[in-house]
């Protein structure tokens, strides 16, 4: 069988060191991707070992194979349409009883398992002891023990692989869990499968009637279109449940649940003793003051501080140093791009760094998300995350979300300052299906960093005297309407959606390795810039295209065409009795004087914090490469005075030139022409065309409304800032306009990066279009109430503000008190002393 191609798949529980092994394995040799069809990632690498090459597939880690959660279908699905040489099934040594659980379900699905019995240290240190060749005669397979983290058990894991898979694994005494007195009726269930089948089932057809006992969405459509007479098979699988109800006053699946953790803890008698007794653990000390209703809260404050302040803050001071490194990438692009005229620059050149800089605009987050993933890895090795879980998933749970939301709204941004694109990336540790998705709706509610300037700038103009409390406004109004809409959503469009038992297990504390922390970091970061990368190219052509077309007209070409050659001849003519003079004739000579003017100074900036030696050698590079007007840039002297006092004001005049154009252009652009069509209805919000025009252009990037602001309200005066130009050419706008404003950017939809992340995690372009119309129109209702009601009521802004605010909270009480989409939450026993867990 050595010819044949080996693929090996890891499966197991989360927190069983699965992906520690899995890089044991193949030395962190791996690439990430997405299950077709799906959004969780997989990883997978390969290893050589004994002159054969094994490919290597970490699946996602999962409680069950049932059909809750993303991670339980995947899994499965795996297994079954790939059908793996090989499943290694990764257990916790410390937790045998919970981990053979999923071994139970891996062995009734057929698959060809080999257990690694890991992380025996830890359960060394808890004073149990587990018998690897007990557990092996148990189950009837191989059984090695490892400690991923130290890198033991390594090679006797590759030779179990390769001796598991060339010797036939004895299937006839396989550890079958005895379902008591359910057995006749599965036996009976399976003999029906077998005689209605239309062909040789995928799936042995125990495991199926199991599953259809368990009420498994998933084995009921495998039923629909693999067997004869599905109708047939689904009555008689509910007139069984309904007997075995009255029968015996259990569920079938909660029987088969309830045997399943007595089948485990019998094989648990038999392979664990206990060398001593550990009446309190290190992790339970810790966990009296992390846990706590008291300290627990505290703490988590403080870590959430922590996490805001190295990543957000500590980030955006990193990003300066990104900025040199994109500015040389956007300066060495621009080298070869053509020059154009002294009014026009040629289309590709104007494309091409217009993409460039949107490109430039994600990528200098990579600061940020870095230390974002890596404090995220650090949580979750520590075990911190299912705490973090525990502590707010009481006040989650009425919302229809639980406590697995907490870190995602962080990350968006719950006061401000987030990012909503890792807070939607987050969400994949959500194992419950609606409350993941409702998650991932109301991430994009949150307080982007993005969101801040137009705040800042309105702010600043409309209440300038209340800053700090319509700062505190806008910080809290957002979690308060997303909780809100989080309930609405779990009632109404996600109603049907499926919503799982969360078992929340508190693993040991642990020290995690500086290696694995790195490497998740560095895939997660490199996931998020190569899935974006390419949707940001293409959406800004199309936002070029959309602010620069229809082009303004020949006649007006000619208007500006004339001011430019005024411009140009003041110019020569103040330079003309200069030794320059002769190498400024031509409008090309101009232009290019003027583009390589730009280049020597953003490359001097770029080296700005560069070391002398550094920057002698790019003015001698630069002098080399332009040697015709090298000499020009460093003029003295009477005559360089000249020039350069005579080529600043040229720039300048050029500069106000070229806003007038591209004003008059945006004006008639197929941007400017919807922000004036939408007037009619934006008005009863107190929106005119032009904060309609910087709406639409914000949905590419949120950053972009500011910017289109600052385009719109032209400068008059040197020296004006945008708030002082906008303040004196909008007389008509009040605190109460700045409030509505506030309160529609506060929803507005995602951009583009956040949406492409919206339809990777949620599975479907569908999403996306949900998350980017419903703020939309939540945004325009709110911000219509705020403007068209409070001028009706006479209420001045901040006024408005109070009352809103108001509004909103005793809203969201009143929609927590509302039944009907509370998760059913199980603790882990450990945590829980006393407790049995319900619903493994």
């Amino acid at each position: 069988m050595g010819h044949k191609k080996m693929h090996v798949a890891l499966a197991g529980q989360p927190n069983s060191g699965k992906s520690t092994i899995f890089n044991m394995l193949t030395g962190g040799r791996q690439f990430v991707a997405n299950y077709p069809g799906a959004t969780v990632s997989i990883k997978t690498g390969a290893f050589s070992w004994q002159e054969k090459k094994i490919s290597l597939t970490d699946l996602p880690g999962t409680y069950s194979l049932s059909s809750y959660s993303e991670e339980e279908r995947i899994t499965r699905d795996f297994i079954i349409d790939q059908s793996p040489s090989l499943v290694v099934n990764v257990m916790d040594a410390s937790n045998l009883k919970r981990h053979l659980y999923l071994t139970f379900q891996l062995l009734e699905l057929g698959a060809p398992l080999l257990i690694a019995l890991n992380m025996v240290d830890v359960a060394e240190k808890r004073g149990l002891k587990v018998d690897a060749d007990a557990l092996s005669k148990n189950l009837h397979l191989p059984v090695i023990t490892t400690v991923g983290s130290k890198g033991r058990g390594k090679n006797e894991l590759k030779d179990g692989v390769i001796k598991a898979f060339d010797s036939n694994l004895d299937h006839e005494h396989l550890h079958i869990v005895d379902y008591g007195d359910l057995e006749s009726y599965i036996t009976d269930l399976s003999a029906k499968l077998l005689q209605s089948q239309i062909e040789e089932s995928k799936v042995p057809l125990r495991w199926l009637s199991i599953k259809l006992f368990e009420e498994d969405e998933v084995a009921q459509k495998l039923v629909s279109s693999n067997f004869k007479n599905p109708e047939d098979v689904r009555n008689y699988v509910s007139k069984i449940c309904s007997e075995f109800e009255r029968k015996y006053d259990d569920t079938p699946r909660g029987f088969i649940a309830f045997r399943r953790h007595l089948a485990a803890q019998k094989i648990e008698k038999r392979c664990v003793v206990k060398t001593k007794e550990v009446s309190v653990t290190l992790t339970d000390r810790i966990d009296r003051l992390v846990c706590s209703r008291i300290w627990g809260p505290l703490i988590l404050a403080g870590i959430i501080y922590l996490l805001y302040e190295l990543s957000i803050v500590g980030g955006y001071e990193l990003t300066n140093y990104m900025v040199p490194l994109l500015e040389g990438f956007r300066n060495a692009i621009e080298k070869f791009l053509p020059i154009g005229t002294f009014l026009r620059e040629p289309l590709i050149r104007s494309l091409v760094l217009n993409v460039i800089t949107s490109i430039n605009s994600v990528l200098i987050y990579i600061p940020i998300f870095l230390i974002l993933f890596a404090l995220i890895a650090i949580l979750e090795d520590v075990g911190y995350m299912p705490r973090m879980a525990f502590i707010l998933d009481k006040l989650f749970r009425r919302f229809g979300l639980h406590g697995q939301s907490t870190l995602p709204l962080i990350l968006g941004g719950v006061f401000v300052g987030g990012c909503a694109v890792p807070g939607v990336m987050a969400t994949r540790v959500i194992a419950d299906e609606k409350a993941r998705l409702a998650t991932i709706l109301i991430v994009p509610l949150m307080n982007c960093l993005a969101k801040v300037p137009l705040y800042t700038l309105l702010i600043s103009i409309y209440f300038a005297k209340e800053k700090a409390l319509a700062m505190f406004f806008i910080s809290t109004i957002t979690i308060i309407l997303a909780l809100s809409v989080a309930k609405i959503l779990t009632l109404t469009l996600l109603k049907n959606r499926p919503s799982s038992p969360f078992v929340l297990e508190m693993p040991p504390y642990h020290i995690p390795t500086i290696r694995g922390v790195l490497m998740r970091s560095i895939e997660r970061t490199w996931l998020f810039v190569r899935k974006v990368l390419t949707i940001i190219m293409i959406v800004a052509v199309a936002v070029f295209f959309l602010t620069n077309y229809p082009s303004v007209g020949e006649e007006r070409i000619n208007t500006y065409q004339k001011r430019a050659e005024q411009i140009k001849n003041v110019f020569t003519s103040k330079i003309q009795n200069t030794p320059f003079a002769s190498q400024f004739k031509r409008d090309k000579d101009i232009t290019r004087y003027l583009v390589i003017e730009e280049r020597y100074k953003n490359q001097k900036r770029a080296l700005f914090k560069a070391s002398d030696e550094r920057r002698e050698k790019f003015e001698q590079r630069f002098a080399e490469r332009y040697s015709d007007v090298y000499p020009l840039l460093n003029a003295k002297g009477k005559d360089g005075r000249a020039l350069n006092k005579a080529f600043k004001v040229m720039k300048r005049e050029r500069a106000l030139l070229l806003m007038d154009l591209r004003d008059e252009t945006l004006h008639g652009s197929f941007l400017g022409m919807a922000g004036k069509f939408l007037e009619p209805v934006t008005r009863f919000a107190g929106f005119n065309w032009k904060v309609n025009v910087a709406l639409l252009s914000s949905l590419a990037a949120k950053e972009s409304s500011v910017a289109t602001l600052g385009v719109l309200y032209q400068q008059k005066e040197d020296g004006q800032t945008l708030a002082q130009r906008m303040k004196e050419q909008e007389k008509g706008f009040t605190p109460l306009h700045a409030l509505a404003l506030m309160i529609f950017m506060a929803m507005y939809p995602p951009c583009i990066a956040t949406l492409i992340m919206v339809k990777i995690e949620a599975g479907g372009w569908k999403w996306a279009f949900i998350a980017l119309g419903y703020p939309i129109l939540l945004g325009m209702t709110l911000a219509t109430l705020v403007y068209s009601g409070g001028t009706w009521l006479g209420l001045s802004g901040t006024q408005g503000m109070f009352v809103f605010y108001a509004i909103a909270l005793v809203t969201a009480f009143l929609l927590g008190k509302v039944k009907g989409s509370v998760v059913e939450t199980d603790i882990d026993e450990k945590t829980l002393k006393g407790k049995e867990v319900a619903n493994l």
